[in-house]
């Protein structure tokens, strides 16, 4: 990409999308088209084939998706498959029917099945069955990354796929039911502390493992790739380091402070019993960048505070 190379963010207000946008200013990329949901449906195929062929972008990160956490995804499967699809269906073929140079596509790590071996290697895709309580998004984001890989491989097209682990960061989700486990727990402790309540319920067991990953640099780490990586094969994006959830559920009520109990609904589901990334071909491509995950708390949670719009 060149510094006045058009560019598209789709999903520029959502938590990737505005890291993505971030580093891009930060970069000195300044041709960047965006447009918000009410200007541009992106399930609606007419309208995103009008604005590729008006604006032309040259290169397109699609981080726009419909995502949630377990509650989410166990209560609206069928818009999570069909909001999806339609996203990814839409802009991946308009991105070729108008001469896009490069695209990225931003899948997650839910693509792998839900005894994966650990870390997952890229080339598990497909090697058994998914997690129940995502199986809808996860089918909806492996047709999108074989529909880029299709395309490259029959119109000879530049559309790279990335899967990230868990992010988190500045401008996440935190609704108190459909948000991801992270800031879930960033809302549940702050509000719990407010109220100067005895203890906090967590779902689940605690002993899943997850690896979390700043969202600014999961961003840096796709434009890193959509300059200098053209290769077909999917490539997973994360620490390579992770924790159990009981572990990050005592990191993230240190971070805000609360000194209560902790209990555990024992009742609710656990998900997938673990899902660390193998990154040594993101690291044998050059890069390792990895914001400490005590560091990145105490940032997303100071803009936790600061931004009251996002806790509605």
């Amino acid at each position: 990409m060149e510094k006045n190379s058009k560019i598209y963010v789709a999903g520029h207000a959502g938590l990737v999308g505005s890291a993505m946008l971030k580093q891009l200013k930060e970069k000195g990329y300044r041709n960047i088209t965006l447009r918000e949901m009410d200007q541009l449906n992106l399930r609606e195929q007419a309208e995103v084939n009008r604005f590729f062929e008006t604006e032309k972008p040259e290169y397109v990160f699609l981080a726009a998706a419909l995502v949630g956490g377990i509650h989410a995804n166990n209560t609206y499967p069928a818009d999570f498959i069909y909001d999806n699809l339609l996203i990814e269906c839409n802009v991946v073929h308009a991105s070729y029917l108008n001469g896009v140079k490069k695209l990225l596509f931003l899948g997650s790590s839910c693509i792998y099945p839900r005894n994966c071996p650990q870390p997952m290697k890229e080339e598990y895709l497909l090697t058994g069955p998914l997690e129940p309580t995502n199986e809808p998004y996860a089918v909806a984001k492996i047709a999108g990354i074989k529909m880029c890989q299709a395309y490259n491989k029959q119109y000879g097209t530049k559309f790279i796929s990335v899967m990230p682990t868990n992010l988190y960061g500045p401008n996440d989700n935190y609704h108190p039911l459909n948000s991801h486990v992270l800031p879930a727990l960033i809302r549940r402790f702050h509000e719990a502390q407010e109220a100067d309540r005895p203890y906090v319920e967590a779902w689940g067991t605690g002993s899943p493992r997850r690896e979390f990953y700043y969202s600014e640099d999961m961003a840096a780490a796709c434009i890193f790739l959509m300059e200098t990586y053209d290769g077909g094969e999917i490539v997973n994006i994360g620490c390579g380091q992770d924790m159990t959830i009981r572990e990050l559920t005592a990191l993230v009520a240190k971070t805000v402070g609360y000194q209560g109990q902790i209990r555990w609904d024992e009742s609710q589901p656990d998900g997938t019993p673990r899902k660390l990334l193998d990154v040594s071909r993101l690291h044998a491509l050059g890069w390792t960048k990895h914001t400490p995950l005590e560091e990145g708390l105490k940032l997303a949670y100071r803009d936790f505070l600061e931004n009251p719009k996002i806790r509605k």
